[in-house]
């Protein structure tokens, strides 16, 4: 994990509601995010080179905190769903 913030309640949340662990949860939103993150359109490059992360690829607590950020800017373009475009993705969420 990153040492950003801790979401862990978001990540609780999310869990609690779908009847799974936050285990599950966490390995779901690595393999939407590695899929999408390796999707080759320019235009989903280019939003995924805005998100700062360390490693090779964001965590899910980098995307949450992108994407947080630009919220409380009122940035309402940025949404989840414009980064997680992909047609490979087996997330079942």
């Amino acid at each position: 994990m990153s040492k950003g913030k801790d979401y862990t309640h978001i990540f609780n949340q999310i869990a609690k509601k779908n009847h799974t662990t936050v285990a599950e949860v966490r390995r779901e939103m690595e393999i939407a995010i590695r899929a999408a993150f390796g999707n080759p359109d320019p235009k989903i490059q280019d939003e995924w080179a805005k998100i700062p992360y360390k490693g090779e690829e964001p965590t899910p607590e980098e995307v949450i905190t992108y994407v947080m950020r630009q919220a409380r800017k009122g940035n309402a373009d940025v949404l989840p769903q414009q980064f997680f475009k992909c047609s490979n993705a087996k997330s079942k969420w």
